[in-house]
């Protein structure tokens, strides 16, 4: 996969009687096209960060993550496409202790060990000090030298690839939505977004903590966050959601995952039906992949003989 080249991604129509309604264009960008696993806002922040460690001369990546780390995956392929090795440190040390009975039930760790990845788990308690200088020496010691790729993959080089979602012919949208995990997509989106248009982020998590982040990688203020559509936090998801996604995806042939992108777009939509943007509006929204983890979604759902989501 070369991520030399500059990838422009369409963008889609949505057509349903909610926009007609209420006069209100909606398309969705097409991020998840780019590459299975490596897709979306995943190859927007590993872009650069793999020009500097190449220009760094270093070898290994070393990144962290959960157990159902669309990051984790995406920086495993992403190293072996390009000539790295890759370590991930992985959030809950249970998860070590019988590592063929943690593949077998976790496809996301499958896919990254499949792809290489070595893993170190460590307790969630020893996880809150990822970016301590200590535990990070520690690490060196016990794997060598790295180049260190944050959780989730943001940093400044991560912002510049997210500033490059947005194109020119992008210019003719008022609205700018995304989901966002740790701010680093609706950071460059923020930065990169022309004068007349407002960015709108759609937390995947709780917490009151997503502003200061997005406010270390840009000074705009044309942004706002739609805290109302998390379902109960990261991860978290009901049947409600689930539904919602099989019609979305029945209706436009689009699949949204229930992490990110089907919390984003359950929110557009309520929005609009609430008179939220005015009339004529355009807005598109951005799919920043994920797909790969409705799997074990499913796997979740099934245990519980819910609706699973039609992959």
């Amino acid at each position: 996969m070369n991520f030399e080249i500059q990838r422009p991604s369409k963008n889609q129509q949505i057509h349903l009687p909610v926009l007609e309604e209420k006069k209100v264009e909606l398309f969705i960008k097409r991020e998840d096209l780019i590459h299975p696993f490596v897709s979306g806002n995943k190859f927007r922040k590993l872009k650069y960060n793999l020009h500097a460690a190449k220009a760094n001369q270093k070898e290994t990546l070393l990144t962290f993550g959960g157990a159902f780390s669309n990051h984790i995956v995406a920086t495993a392929i992403a190293a072996q496409l390009n000539g790295f090795k890759s370590i991930g440190v992985i959030r809950g040390d249970e998860l070590g202790y019988d590592l063929i009975k943690t593949l077998a039930s976790n496809a996301t760790l499958r896919e990254a060990h499949e792809n290489g990845m070595i893993f170190e788990f460590i307790s969630r308690e020893s996880y809150r000090n990822k970016s301590e200088e200590a535990f990070l020496n520690q690490l060196k010691e016990t794997f060598g030298d790295f180049y260190l790729i944050p959780e989730g993959g943001t940093n400044n080089l991560a912002i510049k690839g997210c500033e490059e979602i947005l194109t020119k012919e992008d210019s003719k949208f008022d609205y700018i939505c995304c989901s966002i995990g740790t701010g680093g997509t609706i950071s460059g989106l923020i930065n990169a977004a022309a004068a007349h248009q407002k960015v709108i982020g759609f937390p995947a998590l709780k917490g009151a903590f997503l502003e200061g982040e997005i406010q270390k990688f840009t000074t705009k203020k044309n942004w706002q966050l739609a805290t109302s559509y998390h379902f109960g936090g990261y991860a978290k998801y009901n049947q409600d959601l689930v539904r919602f996604i099989n019609q979305f995806t029945k209706e436009n042939q689009v699949l949204l995952d229930p992490i990110y992108t089907g919390k984003m777009l359950f929110g557009i939509l309520d929005l609009i039906a609430k008179n939220h943007f005015p009339i004529n509006s355009k807005i598109v929204a951005i799919h920043t992949g994920g797909l790969q983890g409705i799997e074990g979604v499913n796997e979740k759902l099934k245990k519980k003989n819910q609706e699973l989501i039609h992959i």
